[in-house]
């Protein structure tokens, strides 16, 4: 019998969330958002027979639902999560996993006793490209990682202006939380290592310039001060020696948007690269993926060629999560990963705000 799936939230991140549970053989049976016509218009869209206006709607017509998908405003990330993890359902969260650490823990304790998998859309990690470079990794080539770089950079990426994005109390920051996929991705290459001390900046210059603006996202509201990061950078050390450097903004003055990945290990180093023309268009992207090795005396660089993805892994990642509950696979991500994230996303913003380097 096929995994029954329920969703909640009909944003743009829906259309990934329902094409990879069907790929991977699952039922999307019920569509749940706070605006009705708009999970009905969802509904109508994708072929999916029940509609409702919230998650306890759905869940009271629909009990038999097997697995929960949530795909709304950060701050609503834990509580919903939580409120379907003690209902019986597992679920399938958006990223970020919650607006801090503490809500990671009290998430991981109710699906612990829930025995339901928890999981996140850390859907790079399901990039054809990413799923190379693992493999090289996990089959020794590479050797230890030392040292990482994790870049998503955008010049003009502002997602609307007095939207939820830009609204801390509701998002939990700008883009360092927003766009926190390469950090996730540098650290399950390197295993996901123990952080030690974290040292954080942020910068809000360009923040409330409309000039910054991308081109997707919320419609602007007038009167409103966002209260969020225009800009990240950072820098992680881990106990075991290894060292991670970040720098992930919305607007900064950079040539074009970069999604990137760059590896040193003690045999091989590699990247994993997104280039685009113009922030957030992806039909001028450029992918590459590469290993940087030493043979018989000369340095030689390895293009790895992968099938083309134009959703970033999206689809993988989802289907990943119902393979994952029906035992089929292993789940890509694990709440104790999620953990770990949410651990240095919280020192980078409370070193930025110290002005000094914090010790975990």
């Amino acid at each position: 019998m096929a995994t029954k799936i329920g969703i909640i939230g009909a944003g743009g991140m829906l259309q990934y969330h329902i094409t990879g549970f069907r790929q991977a053989g699952a039922e999307v049976v019920a569509l749940a958002d706070v605006a009705l016509p708009a999970a009905q218009a969802a509904a109508k869209t994708w072929g999916v027979a029940n509609a409702y206006g919230s998650p306890a709607e759905m869940l009271e017509a629909c009990p038999d639902i097997d697995a929960v998908s949530i795909i709304v405003p950060n701050k609503f990330h834990a509580p919903l999560s939580i409120e379907m993890l003690k209902a019986g359902k597992h679920v399938f969260c958006e990223k970020p996993p919650a607006l801090s650490a503490a809500e990671v823990e009290e998430m991981i304790a109710v699906a612990e006793k829930a025995d339901k998998k928890l999981m996140f859309n850390f859907n790079n990690r399901a990039r054809p490209e990413s799923v190379a470079l693992k493999g090289y990794i996990d089959g020794g080539t590479v050797g230890t990682i030392n040292s990482a770089q994790a870049k998503w950079i955008r010049r003009t990426g502002i997602p609307g202006f007095g939207g939820w994005f830009t609204n801390k109390e509701l998002s939990g920051g700008g883009p360092l939380i927003d766009l926190l996929h390469m950090i996730d991705l540098s650290l399950y290459f390197m295993g996901f290592p123990e952080p030690a001390v974290v040292l954080g900046r942020i910068y809000d210059d360009f923040i409330n310039d409309k000039g910054f603006k991308g081109p997707w996202g919320i419609p602007d509201r007038e009167g409103v001060v966002n209260t969020v990061e225009a800009a990240a950078h950072g820098f992680v050390t881990f106990k075991d020696g290894q060292s991670l450097s970040l720098q992930v903004s919305w607007a900064e003055m950079i040539k074009r948007e970069e999604v990137s990945v760059t590896f040193q290990g003690t045999q091989a180093g590699g990247k994993i690269e997104r280039l685009f023309g113009r922030d957030g268009l992806d039909d001028t992207a450029i992918d590459s993926c590469e290993l940087y090795v030493q043979e018989n005396g000369c340095s030689v660089n390895r293009d790895i060629v992968t099938p083309e993805c134009e959703d970033m892994g999206r689809i993988n990642s989802a289907a990943n999560f119902v393979d994952a509950i029906e035992g089929k696979a292993e789940p890509l991500n694990t709440p104790d990963q999620a953990l770990k994230l949410m651990k240095i996303i919280d020192a980078i913003y409370a070193s930025a705000a110290s002005g000094k380097a914090v010790e975990l």
